[in-house]
């Protein structure tokens, strides 16, 4: 601000300023209020800092619960691979080889062959609830041969759906071809 601006506000302030003298112990009891505030800060802040760490603990102690308790529990999976490291490589074999069959199947997909394509998959879908039973079966009979071989046969019917599904989606396309080369020569 400027000289003159300075000199002008304290002109206009001139007789509002306030210069009485304050009353005797002014200054003591200011300072009283003034201790009593701050203890009373002190305190409340003494409070906040007890229950910090302990809120802390606690939600620390809510997660863990939450986590151990939201966690699935594994359960043991009786199936092939459970019964020897022989039955785990066949496992692994078949289940490649399905997955394999399965993506022919899905890559051959038209029109025509839908149908059975579908079919396919209905049946497929039924050997894999009877493999979940047979997967309970086995649980209970603990590693009973019976159980073992039907899970092995399950594995080969579903593998023996899928060839043939593929090997009629390519009849029916080498029928249709035939069909279309005998009608484009007539």
């Amino acid at each position: 601000m400027s000289k003159n601006n300075l000199e002008n506000l304290f002109k206009n302030l001139e007789n509002t300023f306030d210069v009485e003298m304050p009353e005797t112990g002014h200054e003591t009891r200011f300072l009283d209020k003034l201790n009593t505030k701050k203890e009373a800060i002190k305190i409340i802040a003494s409070k906040r800092t007890i229950w910090k760490p302990l809120l802390g603990i606690a939600a620390s102690i809510v997660i863990i619960i939450t986590i151990f308790i939201s966690t699935p529990k594994q359960k043991t999976s009786s199936d092939l691979a459970s019964v020897s490291p022989k039955m785990a490589e066949a496992q692994d074999f078949f289940t490649l080889t399905i997955n394999d069959e399965l993506n022919k199947l899905n890559s051959e997909a038209s029109p025509e062959v839908q149908g059975l394509i579908n079919d396919a998959l209905l049946q497929i879908k039924k050997l894999e609830e009877n493999y979940n039973s047979l997967k309970t079966d086995l649980q209970e009979s603990g590693d009973d041969n019976r159980v073992i071989y039907a899970m092995i046969s399950n594995f080969q019917n579903r593998i023996d759906i899928l060839q043939n599904t593929l090997n009629q989606i390519k009849n029916v396309k080498q029928l249709k071809n035939s069909s279309n080369e005998t009608s484009i020569t007539i």
